[in-house]
């Protein structure tokens, strides 16, 4: 078994034992360990062990909880993203706000948020403060890329570079923060804390292109859901807001109309805008920039000087995360 495999064992184990049974009030806890008990693929605590493991393994087991406490803090910001959304599904599951209500997922949702902090000021003493700096940070980042995101959702003039800086705030700087938190916890040298946080920010960008660009070009039985669903709802990814700044005359007035109208039919709007897009060839660009920043990770992965067997086993789940199909 790859080590990585086993930290995310480890992870899950850990989880279980935590979320397992229900504290009083169950109305604020049953929603919490429903919440993480549905699964997910565990990514930033992971990263976290992995990051404390390239440096030091004896310290693993002193990263647990606080990566514990990255995995509380990510599923807190999907159960309030599904609200903000009005989702009904997670993981093939009802929402929380739909399955309870909302007050119910507000209120589970702060205590979630208290409880990250409680797991990971689990960290030894003696790197607390630099751990705790840098969750803060990379909590109050992903608000602002979710505020970033909320506002462009009315807005026509989103430029590229905006949108890349919105999705490195809400997901790249939480894939970099992750393996941060995990090597100073494991007592590495400020150059490879450096590289593992601009590795983790680079991959986090790609994996959010590659999830744009999969929601219309993938294969909907991998991909688990419809495609096109970004497309339906006007959703500003890459790609639109690609097409918004590419298109002239006539296309872009018909590009639009379909993000005017309110009534239509769903496969006539999915075809007409992904014609649109292939007039100015928004998948290739979109590919382009998927794998810049995926060449970027790779760079600065190489410059860490921990595990080979653990950086092999990085350098291999990032590339599996571009090969992915859902």
């Amino acid at each position: 078994m790859s080590t990585i495999k086993t930290y995310q064992n480890r992870i899950e184990t850990e989880i279980e034992k935590l979320f397992s049974t229900s504290g009083n009030p169950q109305g604020l806890y049953d929603p919490i360990n429903y919440v993480m008990n549905r699964g997910g693929k565990r990514i930033r605590p992971m990263l976290c062990l992995a990051g404390c493991g390239l440096f030091n393994a004896d310290a693993v087991e002193n990263a647990v909880l606080p990566a514990v406490g990255l995995e509380v803090f990510h599923n807190f910001t999907l159960l309030h993203d599904d609200l903000m959304d009005n989702a009904d599904m997670r993981r093939n599951n009802m929402t929380v706000h739909k399955k309870w209500n909302n007050n119910t997922a507000i209120l589970s949702g702060d205590a979630m948020f208290a409880m990250a902090y409680r797991f990971i000021a689990k960290a030894p003493e003696k790197v607390l403060l630099p751990v705790l700096d840098i969750f803060t940070q990379t909590a109050l980042e992903v608000c602002e890329g979710q505020q970033y995101d909320m506002e462009f959702e009315t807005r026509n003039d989103v430029t590229t570079e905006q949108y890349l800086e919105m999705i490195r705030l809400k997901t790249a700087v939480f894939l970099g923060g992750s393996p941060k938190i995990g090597a100073i916890i494991g007592e590495a040298k400020a150059k490879d804390v450096t590289a593992l946080y601009d590795f983790g920010c680079n991959i986090g960008l790609a994996f959010q292109l590659q999830d744009d660009w999969l929601d219309v070009y993938g294969n909907s039985e991998e991909f688990g859901k419809s495609i096109g669903g970004d497309i339906v709802c006007n959703k500003k990814t890459f790609l639109l807001i690609s097409a918004l700044n590419n298109l002239n005359g006539k296309e872009k007035k018909e590009l639009l109309l379909w993000l005017e109208n309110k009534e239509f039919n769903r496969e006539e709007k999915i075809a007409a805008v992904k014609n649109l897009y292939e007039k100015v060839k928004i998948s290739k660009k979109t590919r382009e920039k998927i794998n810049f920043f995926y060449e970027n990770s790779l760079k600065e992965i190489s410059k860490v000087c921990g595990s080979k067997e653990i950086l092999n086993e990085i350098v291999e789940f990032a590339h599996n995360l571009m090969e992915r199909a859902r």
